[in-house]
């Protein structure tokens, strides 16, 4: 709402979050009111459960009461102002109640439920979760998050090819249920749902998807992964890895990757999760896209973390050496990327040092400038603990790179001396 400068706004017009004029005046169980859009942000996005004038813990974060005495007040000062500019604000639609979801729900689940009718109902809902916070709470609570991971489940399982067409039912609950920005409550109820059906069916839509329904089920799944008991994270199927590297490899948008990244992150340490990981070729597709040069910091750091956790395993490390430029990448990321990306490197070398180092390896650390490069941590101030592993590796074989020709002369003051 435009306002002019000298027109003096009665302060009970003013929202004490925002200190703009309230559009949507609401009162919450302290007896405060606020503007709706103000309140719902200071609640779920912000995740508080206060009043923010009282600090009084609010007995119910849904139950916003339209104050509409206000909210004619208000509308009737617009009018009054109209000359000095100051436009009318429109009546607000009242809020979704629980049973008119409920309804919506039962009837897109009823056995005489068209198709047609249930992607009508489900653009519905869409509707209604993007009219407001409070909608999308109300529509959890209702039990949507359950009735779409259902939709998805039973779709995926009885027509698997629906998948490749358009305005199917299984990409209409994906997007909403991304929309709904899901509490931790309902993650949990994803997570386990139908014993644990609902993870297969979004890793059969990371399969056969377009690319917006693979990107909101690896949206879903990081969600998911991060509210996650590590007993819920132990026993995930191969096809699961296999389809997040391939997210990986194709590399749907930025925002999808670094999604894909934290996902296996988070999946990798548990159980056999790490051995799976690297049967999928995540540590070659890392390698590659750590070759991409890209300069983007966090990816860079994303990517060594994960790699990093992938080489604590023998496979892991039998894969980052079968790849002609695993070791070179590693090295090159070290002192070009952030502290965290030096820190990871030299642990990644650090482990290949110790469990890995044959002869043949040791020598191709020489050559490609990886002892070179460890010398050079020592010099430059990259962190104590960093400088210590670099030293360590150093040690480790010291008779056969000390006196190389390799090093460069001025680095070979920074070689650690022994007794």
């Amino acid at each position: 709402m435009d306002q002019d400068h000298e027109i003096e706004v009665p302060s009970f017009f003013v929202c004490p979050i925002s200190l703009e004029i309230m559009k949507d005046p609401v009162t919450v169980s302290t007896g405060i009111t606020y503007d709706r859009e103000s309140i719902e942000k200071w609640l779920f996005s912000k995740k508080n459960i206060t009043c923010p004038v009282t600090k009084q813990q609010l007995q119910d974060s849904t139950d916003l009461t339209p104050n509409h005495t206000l909210r004619r007040l208000i509308q009737a000062w617009c009018t009054l102002n109209a000359s000095q500019g100051i436009e009318r604000i429109p009546t607000p639609k009242p809020p979704i109640n629980k049973t008119q979801i409920t309804k919506l729900i039962n009837e897109a689940s009823s056995h005489n439920s068209s198709p047609l009718m249930q992607i009508k109902s489900l653009k519905r809902l869409r509707s209604i979760a993007s009219g407001s916070e409070t909608n999308k709470r109300i529509m959890e609570d209702a039990g949507v998050v359950e009735f779409l991971a259902s939709v998805v489940i039973d779709n995926i399982d009885h027509n698997s090819a629906s998948l490749l067409t358009e305005n199917n039912p299984v990409d209409e609950s994906l997007s909403i249920l991304h929309n709904l920005h899901v509490s931790e409550s309902g993650l949990k109820t994803l997570l386990c749902f139908r014993n644990g059906e609902f993870i297969e069916s979004l890793t059969k839509v990371m399969q056969k998807g377009f690319f917006e329904s693979r990107a909101y089920a690896v949206f879903l799944l990081k969600s998911m992964t991060e509210v996650a008991e590590p007993v819920q994270l132990l026993h995930q199927k191969t096809e699961l890895f296999m389809e997040l590297v391939q997210v990986l490899k194709d590399q749907i948008s930025i925002k999808v990757s670094k999604a894909t990244l934290q996902t296996l992150i988070v999946l990798c340490p548990w159980g056999r999760n790490r051995i799976k990981g690297v049967e999928a070729g995540t540590v070659s597709v890392l390698i590659e896209l750590l070759l991409d040069n890209c300069k983007d910091r966090k990816p860079n750091e994303m990517m060594l973390v994960l790699l990093e956790n992938l080489c604590q395993c023998a496979e892991g490390r039998a894969e980052l050496l079968r790849h002609g430029a695993g070791l070179a990448v590693v090295s090159k990321k070290i002192l070009r990327v952030s502290s965290v990306a030096n820190d990871r490197g030299v642990r990644i070398l650090l482990s290949v040092s110790r469990f890995s180092a044959t002869p043949n390896v040791v020598q191709e650390m020489l050559k490609l400038g990886v002892v070179a490069k460890l010398c050079l941590v020592l010099q430059v101030d990259c962190g104590s603990k960093t400088k210590e592993k670099a030293s360590e590796i150093l040690k480790m074989h010291a008779r056969v790179w000390r006196n190389s020709p390799c090093i460069p002369s001025n680095l070979l003051s920074s070689y650690p001396n022994y007794i």
